[in-house]
């Protein structure tokens, strides 16, 4: 059996002769030349930005804080089935005058969507989600103190209602996020999946009737987790995905660093990729206020 060359392989990717085109060029000047000249390109651009008037220019006073809630998506990564995510190294700066990898992954990886057609036969796939649904009003909810002691805890309604008689009515069209802290347990699979002697996964998630109280008195976007699903680990009937996803709305697992942003004022963005049919997958999620 004849098998392709690693070269070949590339080339049938991009426009004939522009391997050619590119090892050239990093062969007559070197890939350190090449940032060099770039270097140089770019402080001319900031050199220019400098003498902008200064109304051009943000005011302090209208900037926001930003945060990343997004895991960095790697190899290894913890999931809750199938293969988790793999990477092979395709062509290299120093071998072939760019950089380019292929990765493998299941579309429930890392910080990523559950959408409705996940487990709802005829339900929306992520194409599907409107732009309108991608940007939402946060309220975390926080049950790491009762995570500590009980891997099991679910937010319940009495959560919700202790929340917002503290920081006020979850606001409509809302994403709602549990933080539990799981997320340190994230550099080391076995732990954020916690399969007890059962055989059952036990972290935390949402409870049913949370969720249900939620949809019907708060009308919310999405419901978010810092765990592999938005059910509790051990459940055996997903009801959590089942009434979330049932009603059109969508889920976030394997949120990050939600511990610091704000319980309630901060806007969200899902920055989804509109894969094909998919039942959801990997996004970028970002968080102001």
């Amino acid at each position: 059996m004849e098998h392709e060359s690693p070269d070949e392989g590339v080339e049938k990717m991009c426009l004939p002769g522009t391997i050619e085109t590119v090892r050239a060029t990093v062969k007559d000047e070197g890939p350190t030349r090449i940032s060099r000249r770039t270097a140089l390109l770019a402080g001319a651009g900031t050199a220019a930005a400098g003498v902008l008037p200064r109304p051009a220019l943000a005011s302090p006073a209208a900037e926001k804080r930003t945060q990343d809630l997004t895991h960095v998506f790697r190899e290894g990564f913890p999931v809750y089935s199938f293969d988790p995510p793999a990477r092979r190294t395709l062509v290299t700066v120093e071998q072939d005058g760019f950089y380019s990898q292929e990765w493998t992954f299941g579309e429930h990886s890392g910080t990523h969507m559950d959408a409705p057609g996940h487990f709802i036969a005829g339900g929306r796939y992520s194409p599907e989600i409107t732009l309108d649904e991608l940007f939402v009003p946060v309220a975390v909810i926080d049950i790491s103190d009762r995570v500590a002691h009980n891997s099991d805890a679910v937010v319940t309604p009495s959560d919700l209602m202790r929340f917002e008689r503290r920081y006020g009515r979850i606001p409509k069209r809302a994403g709602v996020f549990m933080y539990s802290g799981w997320e340190r347990r994230v550099g080391n699979p076995d732990a954020f999946k916690n399969v007890g002697s059962d055989g059952k996964f036990h972290f935390p998630g949402f409870g049913v009737r949370a969720v249900e109280w939620l949809l019907a008195h708060r009308h919310i976007t999405c419901i978010g987790v810092d765990t592999l699903s938005l059910d509790r680990g051990a459940s055996t009937t997903f009801a959590t995905h089942l009434t979330i996803l049932g009603a059109n709305k969508y889920g976030l697992e394997n949120i990050a660093n939600l511990k610091r942003i704000p319980p309630i004022g901060a806007r969200a963005f899902v920055g989804l990729i509109p894969w094909e049919e998919g039942s959801g997958g990997p996004c970028r999620l970002i968080a102001r206020w």
